[in-house]
This record gives C-alpha cells, structure tokens and sequence, in this order.
C-alpha cells in the first residue's frame, strides 16, 4: 500500500450493526483523507436466504435496514461539508432477494394510501448472483422466462446524524441523507454531506446488486456488501440536502413527501447550485436547468418519498464544484486500486 495513504478496516459484527442515523457512538474515527474498507449487511439483517423465507416470520421489526457506522471524521463540525467517495462495492454472496410486502410498495395499500382491495401478496424472489460475469439472474416466481440483468451495485441508505439531537429510522430518508435508494450512489460517485453535529456521523448500509428508478416495489435486488470509501472534509458550505457528483453530473436529492415536493427540492437546490458556481442569475440558471436537466427518481416507497435533479458539468463553463474535491478523490481511489 502506498506510504502517504492510510487505510482502515471496519466489519462490524451483528450486535454492532445500527438501525438509526443520530444517537449512536462512532464505531471508528477517521482522519480526512482516509480509506475505509467496510461491509454491510443485506436490508433483511441475512435473514431471508430462500423463498419460504417470508420477511414477515424471519425478521423482526422495525430491526430491518442495518447500517455500518457510525464513522466519526476528525475535524469535522457542524456547517462543514463531509464528502464521501465511493470506490467501489460488489456483493459478497452469490445470491440477492428481492420481495413484495402487502403494505409497502408504490402498488399496492399501504397504512397511508387506504384502498377496500386486499394487500399484494408477501412473496421472495431469489436472484443467482454471478459475480465474475457481472450479472443478476431474475427466475419468475409463476413461469415465463428468466431474464439475465447487469450488475449495478450501489448503497440505498447513506448519510450523517441529523440536526437538533433528533434521531431517524435508517428507513427514513432527509436532509441528513439516509435512506435515498438513488441508483447514482455508486462507485465513481462523491456524496456531500452537510455536518450536523461533531465529527459528522457517516452510516451506509441497504446494497443493491441493482435497482430501477424509483425501487417500485419496495425493494432492490438486495445483498450484502463489500464496500471502500474515501472520507475527506471540507470546512464550511454546508448544503442544505445531499449532493452528488459524478464524472458527468451534477445532483441535488429532495426527499420529503409529497412527491412533488420532493422534485421541488431538489430542482431548487441543482438551480441554486448552478447559480453559485457559474454566477448565473437564479433564473437564467432556472432556464438552462429547464432545458439540460433530467429528473431521475429515487424511491417512491419510504416514509420519505426521493427525487434527483441532474445536470451535466459540461454545461457549466467549465466551473468546479465543491473546491474540486471530487476529482482529488478519484486520485485517492486511483492510487488505492493501483496499489492493491
């Protein structure tokens, strides 16, 4: 490994796992600048292996979604700006699940969206991971053919302790990030954090081997993780939600509900952040995005409902963002997979 790059491990044990973002003591702190070797559990805590094994009998709730964390970074306080790259992530096991729930899902009742017809069926669906290949199998529970699908590996749930002491369910989505479940949280992407309290509490957990827009079911294709980040800290410019940047993009998450709400926030903080870097007019920045931008949902099935708003940097004149913090960590990530 290279000298001037240093690398930790976490691998928390069951018992270590957490089920919140805020109100935890860090499991490890870490300097800015540092890799972090780490897994995650599956969102079912491992527990549902096979297609009998209906999360309703084999889980116990509301201990579903586990995270790893918290990762405490030194330094940092509240309005700085925790930004995380991730380097990589790849399943760990050689099978996902993916289920419905009879009150969860975009298609069905739930507690909040009353309907006289009866909840969907509880069912699993177990997905033959090959990891060499690079693909996901999809079997029809009731016949029709398999479908073979890419591997896309990304975290659903990622963020920081919220603000004001409070403590939210790692099923919950919000300024403080969580539980997103955005496809474009994958390797090659940085997340910026607002800090919110002392060392800034970085949790993830909730991997996907892959997830269409929106996760309209309730679930992802849903595995345990082998996953490295890069944590660096940028002092002040906190933003308001969560930020990501790729290569080609830039983007702003919302995530309240309702879902137009959601798209609200997040096209706001994307034209408010292109005026700031460009020195746009608010609403010259309003018409470019308008013209430029996409709007990829994230989920439409948590307690929060998640909207993207993206734009391509290429339009941007040239202008970096966040003090070009993302392409220093791609460096970091470079040296880190050379040096293996």
């Amino acid at each position: 490994m290279t000298a001037s790059l240093e690398v930790v491990t976490l691998e928390p044990a069951a018992d270590q796992l957490r089920y919140t973002f805020g109100g935890g003591e860090p499991l490890l702190t870490v300097a800015p600048g540092t890799v972090v070797e780490l897994t995650t559990e599956d969102c079912f805590g491992g527990a549902v292996r096979g297609v009998d094994d209906l999360p309703s009998r084999v889980c116990e709730f509301p201990y579903l979604n586990p995270v790893t964390g918290p990762i405490a970074v030194e330094g940092a306080e509240p309005g700085d700006t925790l930004a995380v790259h991730l380097v990589e992530m790849a399943p760990v096991r050689d099978w996902a699940v993916s289920t419905t729930f009879p009150h969860f899902g975009a298609l069905t009742t739930t507690h909040s969206t009353a309907m006289l017809h009866e909840a969907l069926e509880e069912l699993v669906w177990v997905y033959e991971v090959d990891r060499e290949r690079g693909t996901c199998l999809f079997r029809p529970r009731r016949g029709g053919p398999e479908v073979e699908l890419p591997l896309d590996p990304m975290h659903g749930t990622i963020g920081v302790a919220p603000a004001g002491g409070e403590v939210f369910a790692s099923i919950t989505p919000g300024a403080h990030g969580g539980n997103m479940d955005t496809p474009e949280a994958r390797a090659g992407t940085t997340l910026y954090f607002g800090v919110n309290v002392a060392g800034g509490q970085l949790s993830l957990g909730d991997g996907h081997c892959r997830q269409g827009e929106g996760e309209v079911c309730g679930t992802a294709v849903e595995a345990a993780m082998r996953t490295v980040v890069v944590v660096d800290l940028v002092k002040g410019g906190a933003p308001a939600w969560p930020r990501l940047e790729s290569d080609e993009f830039l983007m702003s998450t919302g995530s309240v509900r309702p879902l137009e709400d959601a798209f609200r926030v997040s096209q706001h903080d994307l034209v408010t952040w292109a005026a700031q870097l460009t020195g746009w007019d608010p609403l010259d920045a309003y018409q470019l995005v308008s013209q430029a931008g996409l709007a990829p949902a994230g989920n439409v099935v948590d307690t929060n409902y998640t909207m993207v708003a993206k734009l391509p940097k290429r339009y941007l004149g040239g202008a970096v963002a966040v003090d070009g913090v993302h392409d220093r960590l791609r460096e970091t990530a470079a040296a880190y997979l050379g040096s293996r």
